[in-house]
Formats: C-alpha cells, structure tokens, sequence
C-alpha cells in the first residue's frame, strides 16, 4: 500500500471564510483534535497576515507533539522570516511557499514574465532552506498553468531543494481527467519525483463540485500528498473534505492508498469544527452530514434492516458515528415501522401492524416525518415515565437593552416543576432554565432554525443535537414560536435519553 499524507488547512484556507475566524485557543483546541484523528501536516495559519495569526501558529507549534506544523508564505524574504520566527517551537516546522504561475497571475498580478517567476520561486525556496529542510512550493493557479511551462517551475523548485510541490487547482476549474493528466505529466517529467527526493501534492477547491474527484484523480496520477479541510469548508465554494477523501481510499482498498486518517475520530472532528467555526454541515453532506446514513425509502429500509450492506457501502461507526437512522416518512415500509416499534419496546405482527400502517401512511401524508411518540399513539403504547417530560408554560421576557429572563414549568414522571433563569437571548434564558429542572450533564451541540415555507407568520423548525452520557440525541420541533420550538425540541431529545 502506498503512504497518502494528509494535509489539513482548516486553520488556514478554512478559517478565511467569512464569520469562522477562530481565536487562538479554539484554534489550539482544533488543532489537538486533527492530531488525534491523525492529520501529518498541520497547515497552522499566515504568520505575516496579523499578529493573531503568528501567535496562533506559535501556540499550535507547542501545543501539538507529532503531526509537521507548516506556515504559509508568499515568495518574499519577509514573511519567510516571519513565518521561520512563528515555526521556532514546532518540533517538525514546514515553510509553505509559492507563487502565481499562470500566465493571468503573472501579467495582471505580478506585471512579470515566465522566467523571472521561475527565479523568484527559485530564490523563495532556496531561501526559506536556510530555516528549514522541509519547504514546500506552490504554483498558485497551476490548475491554469500549461503544463510544459509548469514542469518547467517544478523542476526548478525541486533541484532548489523543495520537499513538497502544490499543485492547486485554485479556481476550481479544472475537470477530473484534465487534472489527473496534469499531475502525471509533472510526475513523468520532473525526476525528483521518481526518484523519491519530492512529493506532489494536490490543492483543489469546489467551485465546480469537483474538488474530491479531482484530488482522486490526482492521487491516481501520483500525488502523494492531499490538501483537506473538515467538512471541506473553504473559500467561496470550499475545499477538498478530508473525510471524503480518507474513506474514499478506506473502501476501496483495491486502489492501494492508505492514510494514516482513525476515521471513527472523524464525525467528533465534524462536530467541533462546525461548532466552533458556526458553520452548519449540510444535512446531505458526504460522510458526516445528518442524512448521511439515514433511510427513509421503504425499500431502502427493508433492504437495510435485512442486510446493512445492500445499502451501505460504510459501517456508521467507522466515521463515529453511533448507528444508521431509520426516517419514518410517507416513503416509509411496514419494516421500518415495524423497527420503530420494536426500538420503543412494542412488537406487532400480522393485521394488527397492516391497520396501524394505514393509519401511520395517512398520518405521513400530513407530516414531514413522523416522530417515535406518533407511531406509539397509533400503537396505543404510551411512553414510560422516564421519557415522560412535557412543557406546560414558557414565558420568556426579551428585548434592546434589557437582559432576557425566562420561567418555565415541565411536568416530569406526572409531577409539575418550575424555575426561571436569565441568557444572554431569550433561547438561552429559557434552556437554561429547563437546565435548572433537569439536572442532567448534557451539552447541545448543534441548533439550527428553518423556515418551512416563508412569511412572518412562518412555523419554525427547530433541530437540535444535545451531548449525554458518550452518546448524541437529537431533538425536533415546530411551532411559530421560535423560543417555544427551540424548547420543544431540546425535550423531544431528554426523552429519548437512555437512562
């Protein structure tokens, strides 16, 4: 099998999307967190850019023990020394230097010409090798560079001593075959990379929905390296996903890459990102979005209560997740009811389950999904004690220039609570005032808000994933009312605690 290096960048090309700009403990705490899952390269930030940034890069420099930590550049002395300045803690420090290769970048960019880029990226390398032995080069918009002319720089970087040569496809342009030919030409017609003294790494980014197939194509073509970020968060469009591209290879063994990726860290790793970046996954992401593994095709259903892999290409635990979903919709099958029912402790067979489904399909047809405490009145189960808290009042005082304040009563096992609580919004005075009820070690992790059709007078759609004891719930919930929907939903996931 064939070594891949995984090279994260969430620090850096990540945190330029606007409003995920992290502070330098958050950063430390990602950082801590791409080495548990087993990222080799550590893009930490753009030293020069601000003096947050180089602190950031110090920081993570000392706080993490075995992955390189790399600095990026442009080809100019100064921030090279800036960068070698903020790298003096890592115990394995990597320069990231480079420059525009494209003849639109060095006419409109650089007001330059072919040869004086391939003496200044020369001279960057060269120089960044005083500092460091492992200096990586990248020929930004190589994705636009012909290809003689590109091998041309390579090769020149290489014989400066570059460890590492970046080919990125910056404006996402490139088409997969267009992008495998092009990493293969440089592998074919640049010697350090036969001979083992450089690697080639892809850079690709989304802008065309390609960016995980052209990095495949470039590992095919003889990339050994692979830019990533966690949930392919990015400029405009975004990156590569560095869990697509680590399971990609996992599944298909026979393609013979390995990376050194624990994928059951990887959801976890999603998680925090998402969390700490307030950037939601999109439900139907590739790997770690909340569809990613659930079913709500009655055929799908059938298949995969019989047999996980009629429909599974990926065991959920393998990426940390805890299990597939099983979605009860209009699509749904008597098997997935019949599951549902049986995962809530209630077996029916035969007529009895035929009336309960027509009963549940007319029921689907009004609902967008239906819920466990739905199937179990159609059943005429009620939920045990335990699972029995319900929200009798809210009432929540909110406003400019005035600290929201919340009072809540729950009924729970049958018996009434109430406490009040004040937040800095009127959602969070009214969580944790049910936090007060509750007294339960539980975090939320993930709170979204949609629309379901649109105007003022709108049902809101609350979802939430609250933390208990190792294991994630999540939590829905409609009304007009934003705050009482956000409450609803964080009771709906209470009662599905396992206790």
């Amino acid at each position: 099998m064939d070594r891949l290096y995984i090279f994260d960048t969430t620090l850096r090309d990540g945190e330029q999307v606007p409003g995920c700009q992290l502070n330098t403990v958050e950063k430390i705490q990602v950082a801590r967190q791409l080495e548990t899952l087993g990222v080799d390269v550590i893009e930490a930030g753009f030293p020069v850019s601000s003096p947050g940034d180089f602190n950031s890069v110090v920081e993570i420099s000392k706080a993490v023990t075995w992955p390189t930590i790399c600095a990026l550049t442009r080809a100019v002395q100064k921030d090279i020394d800036v960068a070698a300045e903020a790298l003096k803690f890592a115990k394995r420090g990597r320069i990231h230097t480079g420059i525009g290769t494209s003849d639109s970048h060095i006419k409109y960019k650089f007001n330059s010409n072919r040869e004086e880029i391939i003496e200044r990226a020369v001279a960057a390398v060269k120089y960044a090798k005083r500092y460091v032995e492992d200096v990586e080069f990248y020929a930004e918009d190589a994705g636009r560079t012909d290809n003689e002319y590109l091998a041309r720089v390579i090769d020149a970087v290489t014989k400066a001593g570059a460890t590492v040569c970046n080919i990125p496809d910056t404006t996402g342009f490139r088409v997969p075959n267009e992008y495998h030919e092009k990493i293969k030409y440089l592998y074919e017609h640049v010697d350090a990379f036969a001979a083992g003294k450089s690697i080639l790494s892809t850079h690709c980014h989304n802008d065309l929905g390609m960016a995980t197939a052209n990095t495949v194509a470039g590992v095919l073509g003889g990339a050994r390296q692979v830019e990533v970020t966690i949930n392919g968060i990015g400029e405009r469009a975004g990156n590569t996903s560095l869990e697509e591209v680590a399971m990609i290879f996992k599944t298909h063994p026979d393609l013979g890459i390995e990376t050194n990726i624990n994928t059951t860290k990887i959801y976890p790793t999603s998680r925090m990102v998402s969390s700490l970046m307030n950037m939601p996954v999109q439900p139907n992401k590739a790997i770690v979005g909340r569809n990613a593994f659930a079913h709500s095709s009655g055929i799908h259903q059938d298949g995969v209560l019989k047999n996980a892999s009629t429909y599974e290409i990926m065991d959920p635990k393998e990426v940390g997740i805890d299990d597939n979903a099983i979605v009860l919709t209009a699509r749904s099958g008597r098997a997935a009811l019949k599951h549902r029912l049986h995962v809530n402790g209630v077996d029916i067979e035969g007529e009895k389950l035929d009336a309960i489904y027509q009963e549940f399909l007319k029921l689907a047809d009004k609902k967008k999904e239906v819920t466990d405490d739905d199937i179990l009145v159609l059943a005429g189960a009620e939920r045990a004690a335990t699972h029995s808290v319900k929200l009798d009042y809210l009432q929540v005082t909110a406003g400019k220039g005035t600290r929201s304040v919340a009072s809540i009563g729950l009924q729970v096992a049958n018996e009434h609570f109430e406490a009040a609580a004040s937040g800095n919004g009127p959602v969070d005075a009214a969580i944790k005032a049910l936090k007060t009820i509750i007294k339960r070690e539980m975090v939320l992790k993930e709170f979204t808000i949609q629309a379901i059709s649109k105007g003022s007078d709108d049902l809101a759609k609350v979802h939430q994933t609250v933390d208990y004891d190792g294991r994630s719930y999540y939590g829905f919930a409609a009304n007009t009312d934003i705050v009482t929907a956000s409450v609803e939903a964080y009771i709906d996931a209470i009662n599905k605690f396992k206790n």
